[in-house]
């Protein structure tokens, strides 16, 4: 059943249906333009969320980064981000597939539409015109036609009337012959429009209009068509993300089952553990006995356990249990003044009055309570010194630490850089078209100023920290260290500096590498390498390549222009690096 069949008169509703379709893709196109706002506006509230309570920006170094929790939410913060980019991917499908793809496929349905409705028009114009000539050629018929019967009744009367000539008789016949044969050529001629006009209007109604109307129809299933695909690419565009957003989900799962509360209490442990030993009990002494306070290592004027625990930041002013705005000289007398003590058997002081014991308990509050105020005076404000001993010594062993350990990369580094420089300079010796070795002694300079410098502060911390008591840690960055390069400081046994082991650090840098690989393993390649340009190798350390050859690539260049390849053959040796392309392993 098609509409040019069944509704062949019902040209009034298919224009108005097709243009009602027409709208409802408009509306759709329009709705889905909104959805896509929103989920731009989700999107955006929802990166400026993560944003934030983004707490990278406090750094690597807050203290509070090493908790699982505070790495789970930066976790959660980061999923949400991509959760928002997957948000924004939603309604950039939504844009691309749907509203401007139906877009454009309206505008063809509205030319399409408009092309059909001119052509029923048209047709429907000539038909109009064609019954419009057959209604005049009507009209002049009926008029011819009458006015021959008028004519012929006229040359009847005119023969029966005696009065009339024979002239006058024949005149009325010659003219109702004419009026009749005019009336005849009308009569053919309204058939003829009759015919026409019926082959026109069959031709209209069975074959133009049908056919307009079932293009219209064919635009109108395929219109409704793409509107339901539309529907399915709206639910298709959401349900392609959803893994994605499953696995931010996810995600953000993991990342609250990662946290672990007592490896954070740990790490409250080791980054706020001090090292001090708890202080002893204090004892009592009798004031009536005539012992003397300042003998005792156990005086009221002297407590036992934080005079121990700080005895090295004695001279720093530093005091566990006390506040430094509460204390003032008139309630804690200087320990280098005590009073002077009574004679064993020599008469009480008029202080004790009569009740010596109740004196003792007065000095005794006087003494201590000050000094015990609260935990809360524990943490002051000291002086930050470049060996961490404003620190307490358990701290002081880590930060020293992490400082060996910066000073060590930094040192290895530079340590890198003088062998790569005294390689680049041999090769310069030997191969002058390549370049000038006075230009690297500036380089060389610095590089050894910069080792020498470094290895100062390696000392420097090194005694610090075992001073702290970290001795074994700092033969293992000292090894760690130098573990490339014998040419520079060797700890001995004992863990003192060996004057044969420590030649001028700048001696490393004319040092030969002919000999560089023979007692190493090899070392596992890391990508490969095609040859640009041949190169001949003719310098000790070099290696020769031709054009387009490939090569194992052992060592990247560290910014000395030559990396380090090796042949299936087990040669190994230098090369320049503009000379090759290099495609390193993932």
């Amino acid at each position: 059943m098609d509409w040019g069949t069944e509704l062949w008169d019902q040209y009034d509703i298919i224009e108005k249906h097709t243009q009602s379709g027409l709208e409802l893709v408009e509306k759709y196109v329009k709705f889905v333009k909104e959805r896509t706002e929103i989920e731009q506006n989700y999107a955006k509230q929802l990166r400026n969320l993560s944003k934030k309570y983004n707490l990278k920006r406090s750094g690597k170094d807050e203290p509070d980064s090493r908790f699982s929790s505070y790495q789970s939410f930066l976790e959660v913060l980061n999923e949400m981000n991509d959760y928002a980019g997957q948000r924004e991917l939603i309604a950039e499908n939504m844009m691309m597939n749907i509203c401007i793809d139906l877009t454009k496929y309206l505008q063809e349905l509205k030319q399409e539409r408009k092309m059909y409705l001119m052509e029923a028009k048209r047709a429907q114009q000539s038909l109009e015109s064609t019954y419009k000539q057959l209604d005049s050629s009507k009209k002049r018929f009926e008029r011819e036609w009458r006015e021959a019967e008028r004519t012929a009744q006229y040359a009847e009367k005119t023969d029966q009337d005696i009065n009339a000539t024979k002239a006058d008789v024949e005149k009325a016949k010659q003219q109702a012959h004419m009026r009749s044969h005019v009336a005849e050529e009308c009569k053919n001629d309204y058939a003829a429009q009759l015919q026409k006009y019926n082959k026109e209007q069959n031709q209209f109604y069975f074959n133009d209009m049908p056919l307009i109307f079932n293009k219209l129809q064919d635009l109108d299933e395929r219109r409704v068509r793409k509107l339901a695909q539309g529907y399915i690419l709206f639910s298709d565009t959401e349900k392609h993300v959803m893994p994605i957003i499953g696995k931010c989900l996810e995600g953000i799962t993991k990342a609250g089952t990662n946290v672990n509360e007592r490896n954070d209490s740990m790490v409250v442990i080791e980054q706020n553990k001090s090292g001090f030993e708890r202080p002893g009990d204090l004892e009592f002494e009798d004031y009536s006995q005539g012992i003397n306070r300042a003998s005792s290592d156990s005086s009221l004027g002297t407590p036992k356990g934080p005079m121990e625990l700080l005895g090295r930041n004695r001279n720093k002013n530093f005091w566990l249990f006390s506040k430094k705005s509460k204390l003032s000289p008139s309630t804690l007398p200087p320990f280098s003044s005590p009073p002077a003590p009574s004679p064993a058997n020599g008469p009480p002081s008029p202080k004790f009055g009569r009740d010596p014991l109740s004196y003792c308990l007065k000095e005794i509050n006087k003494t201590v309570k000050p000094r015990i105020s609260s935990f809360r005076t524990l943490r002051r404000s000291p002086t930050v010194t470049e060996d961490f001993a404003h620190l307490p010594p358990e701290q002081r062993r880590k930060r020293l630490q992490q400082k060996l350990e910066e000073i060590c990369k930094e040192l290895q580094k530079e340590v890198d850089q003088s062998e790569a420089l005294g390689k680049m300079k041999d090769v310069y010796e030997k191969n002058p078209q390549m370049g000038d070795p006075a230009s690297l002694a500036s380089q060389i300079s610095q590089t050894s100023q910069n080792i020498e410098r470094l290895s100062g502060e390696l000392n420097k911390y090194e005694t610090w920290l075992a001073e702290a008591g970290g001795r074994g840690e700092t033969l293992r960055y000292k090894s760690h260290a130098f573990n490339n390069n014998g040419a520079h400081d060797v700890l001995s046994p004992d863990g003192a500096h060996s004057d044969e082991s420590t030649p001028d650090p700048s001696q490393a840098i004319y040092a030969e590498f002919d000999d560089d690989f023979e007692d190493e393993e090899l070392t596992v390649p890391i990508g490969k390498c095609t040859a640009m340009y041949s190169f001949p190798g003719a310098s000790e350390g070099t290696i020769s390549m031709q054009e387009g050859e490939v090569l194992a690539v052992v060592e990247e260049d560290k910014g000395d222009g030559w990396t380090r390849v090796r042949r299936n053959n087990g040669d190994e040796g230098y090369i320049p690096s503009s000379y090759v392309t290099i495609n390193l392993n993932k």
